[in-house]
């Protein structure tokens, strides 16, 4: 059986991961809570993947990912996160990570994460595979050029919503309250110009947005 310790600074997460992993057949054998104690875990534990959040207190993902594969190198380290920017994709990448998933991904992507990364393969979600083959082809994002009168907030909503996501699950995803939700998606309706729900989705998944829920 794989064995994983989970760092992320958010319990409810935590547990949340730890169910999910639990019924994929894979053991979760410790939690951290921040870069520090992830690191000392690892040491400790020498699980199979370390599936590692970004924005922590005590020490950021990326310099515990860096440590731990200095220290470790078996380990394999996944990234799950809410941060899609390039500059986070690359220096998860650079500190040594083989996968990088958004915390939108669904239990069965990220069980078969878990798996790729424990056999030694490199694995990434859908849109972060897209921005990866652009970067290196030189070839636009059309994720990251449709819609430009949104903020980058407001795409990733809009993504959420494009997978069939509701207000209450995009406010867990994304750690925010249902309110603010329910504002961005006035917003996006506004300047997209579209009167509900189903003609966000269309406009969404013909730019390309919304990927695998």
């Amino acid at each position: 059986m794989i064995t994983v310790l989970i760092v992320d600074d958010h319990p409810v997460f935590r547990q949340g991961l730890r169910g999910l992993l639990g019924v994929m057949d894979i053991e979760v054998v410790g939690e951290a809570a921040d870069g520090q104690e992830a690191v000392a875990l690892a040491a400790e534990l020498q699980p199979d993947v370390v599936v590692m959040d970004l924005q922590m207190p005590g020490g950021n993902g990326i310099e515990a990912t860096r440590t731990i594969i200095r220290t470790s190198p078996r380990i394999g380290v996944l990234v799950l996160t809410m941060f899609r920017d390039d500059d986070s994709v690359f220096a998860a990448m650079r500190a040594g990570a083989r996968g990088y998933l958004l915390k939108e991904a669904g239990a069965e992507e990220i069980a078969r994460a878990v798996h790729a990364v424990a056999a030694g393969e490199a694995i990434y979600g859908p849109e972060i595979a897209r921005r990866v083959l652009a970067y290196f082809t030189g070839m636009p994002d059309p994720s990251r050029t449709a819609f430009p009168e949104l903020t980058e907030r407001e795409r990733e909503v809009l993504g959420l919503v494009a997978q069939g996501r509701g207000n209450g699950e995009i406010a867990g995803i994304l750690f925010l309250s249902g309110k603010t939700v329910r504002n961005h998606v006035s917003n996006i309706f506004m300047k997209l110009q579209v009167a509900d729900r189903a003609q966000a989705i269309v406009r969404a998944r013909e730019a390309g947005l919304g990927g695998s829920p």
